[in-house]
């Protein structure tokens, strides 16, 4: 064997093990949100720390430093978009973004998110921020440390941007923003003067089952192509999320609102979009840190937070809330809900499922407005981050953004700054991830359509296998090995481009409510 595949193997053996490490970190975190009782959240605070620690150190060592150096050579001999040429390329932009973060530093937020996660419960349950407000200045006084370290203090968005989307920074994310700025408002504003929207909405409010509302998820989730028998399981939590160890085991989950069904159903489709993605990663590239099998690119293995989303997006929304959806998937709803369902057509649901109002809840908005909760958050984060804001002063400042792009103030902090899991782990550059998403999915859809005559005809009938396999191609084949921009140059032939998204805002929207 030449010295060269000597030294490569040793490579893949010590990334593997740094890959093995984040899986292991995953289940940790997916029990802490599932099933470990609350007494336990200090013991797991440490559990998870000490293995991110061991992992940076891992990732830092001068040993994986030595055979990037060595292996230059040989990915320079190999095609761009080859397995090895990917991974040595990826775990070196990661060796060198980690290389400069103290193991220490790794370690603390750790443990400061570990502890944030139980105090926050505490809060939303108390419907008090100021109860959390502790736990999230400890995250952003370290956050700020690592944005120090990363080469940033005088903006500290920027480096955590950098860190979530890679290729993408924040002026790049301001433009996006201003983008839907522009559109999102008026087209609101026409909207809300059209029709009634609690008479349309109101098919889907009222007395739903719980068990069966998580039945009828879990068939929505299946419907699209979820493997939830030998390779996914799904649970109950707080916060909606998916997570996986291995593209073979791969986890979602939802939370039931006994008055909604959309609230569960549109999580469900939400995370088995997450989870499509996951479970697409191709084995050649596990333990490599480039199969994008999770949803947390801070573990270093999505591609980006961006791109993850417009799976969730895509599936949740393109697909979900589509006519041609509810024309095959009512009779499903049907059986599980006949009383409340027994007249409902198609078209009835579809207008019931894409009702645009203001509305407290961020996972919950439309697709109208959801962007606005996310402008707010990334405007909050920005102010925090760069000293205009007090953390203690951010349920405040919270509701006064809400009146502000959505017209409504929350009652309490639970349904308001209390809302988003997020916080109790990091802070800074997040957020706009599900605007990206939001952006990608719609652009990745309308390149689809236009390469496969036909794609969406058989979405009736509850056949989306044309569009999961133009994105298996396109996107989940890849996993990690490009960048998102990159990644979407490859896809559609354009990088951020937001012109897909507002035409099939508007299109949609303007034909449902005769605009």
């Amino acid at each position: 064997m030449s010295q060269r595949n000597v030294r490569m193997d040793r490579f893949r053996e010590r990334v593997a093990e740094i890959d093995d490490l984040h899986s292991t970190i995953s289940v940790l975190h997916w029990d802490q949100q599932t099933q470990m009782p609350r007494g336990g959240a200090v013991a797991r605070a440490d559990h998870m720390s000490t293995l991110r620690r061991i992992a940076h150190e891992k990732l830092t060592s001068a040993e994986i430093g030595e055979l990037l150096e060595t292996l230059g050579e040989h990915e320079a001999s190999l095609p761009y978009d080859s397995d090895d040429a990917s991974m040595i390329r990826v775990v070196r932009r990661l060796h060198e973004r980690a290389v400069d973060i103290p193991a220490d530093l790794v370690f603390h937020m750790s443990k400061a998110a570990g502890r944030a996660s139980p105090a926050w419960l505490e809060a939303r349950a108390a419907r008090d921020f100021l109860l959390f407000a502790p736990y999230l200045q400890d995250i952003v006084d370290l956050r700020l440390e690592q944005a120090a370290v990363l080469g940033h203090e005088d903006n500290p968005m920027e480096a955590f941007v950098s860190v979530k989307e890679s290729d993408l920074g924040l002026a790049d994310l301001e433009r996006m923003f201003d983008d839907l700025r522009e559109v999102l408002p008026p087209l609101v504003a026409q909207v809300a003067e059209a029709d009634d929207p609690e008479k349309r909405a109101s098919l889907i409010r009222g007395d739903f089952d719980a068990r069966k509302q998580l039945e009828l998820g879990m068939a929505a989730a299946r419907a699209i192509g979820l493997d939830l028998d030998e390779r996914g399981r799904y649970d109950l939590s707080v916060h909606p999320f998916s997570i996986t160890f291995s593209p073979d085991d791969v986890r979602i989950t939802t939370r039931i609102r006994p008055d909604d069904l959309g609230s569960c159903l549109f999580a469900c489709i939400h995370e088995a979009g997450h989870g499509l993605y996951m479970q697409g990663a191709p084995g050649c590239l596990r333990q490599t840190l480039m199969d994008a099998s999770t949803s947390r690119p801070e573990l270093g293995r999505a591609v980006s937070f961006g791109v993850h989303e417009s799976q969730s997006r895509l599936w949740e929304n393109i697909v979900g809330r589509s006519l041609d959806f509810w024309e095959y998937f009512l009779p499903i709803a049907r059986a599980f809900f006949p009383t409340q369902f027994a007249d409902a057509t198609p078209k009835d649901l579809y207008r019931a499922v894409n009702v645009a109002q203001p509305s407290l809840i961020r996972v919950e908005a439309d697709e109208l407005t959801y962007s606005l909760h996310l402008m707010l958050r990334f405007e909050l984060e920005s102010d925090v981050l760069n000293g205009r804001l007090k953390v203690e002063d951010l349920a405040e400042a919270w509701n006064a953004k809400m009146q502000q792009y959505l017209g409504i103030t929350p009652p309490h902090d639970t349904v308001g700054v209390l809302q988003d899991m997020h916080w109790t782990r990091d802070f800074g550059g997040g957020f706009q991830g599900y605007a990206l998403g939001n952006v990608f999915s719609a652009a990745l859809v309308a390149k689809a359509t236009k390469d496969e005559a036909g794609l969406r005809d058989g979405w009736n009938d509850g056949d989306f296998s044309g569009l999961r396999d133009w994105m298996q191609r396109e996107v989940y084949n890849h996993g990690a090995k490009f960048q998102p921009v990159e990644l979407m140059n490859r896809a559609t032939g354009k990088g951020l481009d937001t012109g897909p998204y507002i035409d099939y805002l508007r299109t949609k929207f303007e034909a449902l409510y005769d605009l």
